[in-house]
């Protein structure tokens, strides 16, 4: 059952910039795994193909958004200062792995101190159900997502919120073309789900409207050029009603799976919008 978690942290010591990156969010992600299961945070810790989880960098909660979009803060110039409330989402995408996962995260120590490189942090909070203010906590099962995906609707419009993009050959591209980002997805949902669609096909998307930008990452090992903003595909020509409920599927479960390279990282993460919020 894909979750979208939201955890709610205080940093108890400054979190200096190099710290703030994707391969520390990551460690932190296997330190709380262990924390509650130390089998499954070795498993992942060892297992390089197979990240059925996505991470987001760190956000500071009352940050005015960057655009209209709200798009999320992904490099941090400053160090997050002592006592700054901020917010960090995890989501969980296999079943099988994370079947006894779930419930365990209501056993992490609330009073204990974590680590981001030499930061201290204290956990506050944990957001797993959909909440007003608060768009990427959510939860549902593969079977929810599918039976509750329209079969009318032809216009799929998502926000990049961190940098996208894709792997083409020896190269990366951030031009987030309709089949590399459906294609992204349907890997993925046929990868974890227990109903693959077989027989989908894109040919038939394009993008209606677009308001995006290239951005880019670096920390000290690496430099990311992603994709930034909102695009809108849409489906043209006399597709069947199960086409389009799978083409939505694919484009509600985005939220959970991220789209593209390096979501273990804080990069692709990518919700679906409706009515263009």
């Amino acid at each position: 059952m894909p979750h979208s978690l939201v955890l709610n942290l205080v940093p108890q010591t400054p979190i200096y910039p190099n710290f703030l990156t994707g391969r520390h969010y990551h460690a932190l992600f296997l330190t709380l795994v262990t924390a509650v299961d130390r089998d499954l945070g070795d498993r992942l810790h060892g297992d390089t193909g197979n990240k059925a989880f996505t991470l987001s960098p760190f956000q500071i909660i009352g940050d005015k958004p960057r655009k209209k979009y709200g798009q999320l803060q992904c490099q941090h110039y400053r160090a997050i200062a002592p006592g700054t409330p901020c917010w960090w989402r995890i989501s969980l995408l296999d079943d099988t792995l994370f079947a006894r996962l779930t419930a365990l995260w209501l056993q992490l120590d609330f009073k204990k101190s974590w680590h981001l490189g030499s930061a201290n942090l204290h956990l506050t909070s944990i957001l797993g159900t959909p909440q007003t203010a608060q768009p990427w906590a959510n939860a549902a099962s593969y079977l929810q997502l599918y039976e509750n995906a329209s079969e009318q609707e032809r216009e799929f419009s998502f926000y990049f919120a961190t940098p996208t993009a894709f792997r083409q050959g020896s190269q990366d591209t951030a031009m987030p073309e309709a089949d590399r980002v459906f294609q992204s997805l349907l890997r993925q949902w046929n990868k974890r789900s227990s109903m693959p669609f077989s027989h989908l096909t894109f040919e038939d998307l394009f993008p209606s409207s677009f308001d995006i930008c290239t951005e880019c990452v670096v920390d000290s090992r690496s430099k990311f050029v992603g994709c930034r903003g909102k695009v809108t595909y849409r489906s043209f020509g006399n597709s069947t009603s199960e086409h389009i409920k799978q083409l939505n599927t694919l484009a509600d479960f985005a939220l959970y799976c991220g789209i593209g390279r390096k979501t273990t990282m804080g990069m692709g993460m990518v919700r679906r919008l409706v009515n263009s919020h």
